[in-house]
């Protein structure tokens, strides 16, 4: 258990950050999810609908560390290679 002030400060700090960015991951997955769900129907118009929402969800992770961004291109790359495959 934190002792000094400063430390009580920090304690209640990241608990404050930890509900911000579980949140955030929250919001990611959810619409990354919404992707591949309309790439497993075969739903290209849809995938490609929830891709435009997910791909900004994807980078703003990335940019605030919740994600590495290289984690984040990889995961965005994938998904439009799978959507291109739609199309064929």
């Amino acid at each position: 258990m934190a002792n000094t002030t400063s430390a009580k400060k920090a304690t209640r700090k990241i608990a404050r950050r930890t509900a911000v960015n579980k949140s955030r991951r929250t919001r990611m997955r959810n619409s990354v999810r919404l992707v591949e769900l309309a790439i497993e129907k075969g739903d290209r118009a849809a995938a490609l609908d929830a891709f435009k929402h997910a791909e900004p969800e994807l980078m703003r992770a990335a940019q605030r560390s919740i994600v590495h961004r290289n984690n984040a291109s990889r995961k965005v790359s994938r998904l439009a290679h799978q959507i291109a495959k739609l199309a064929k």
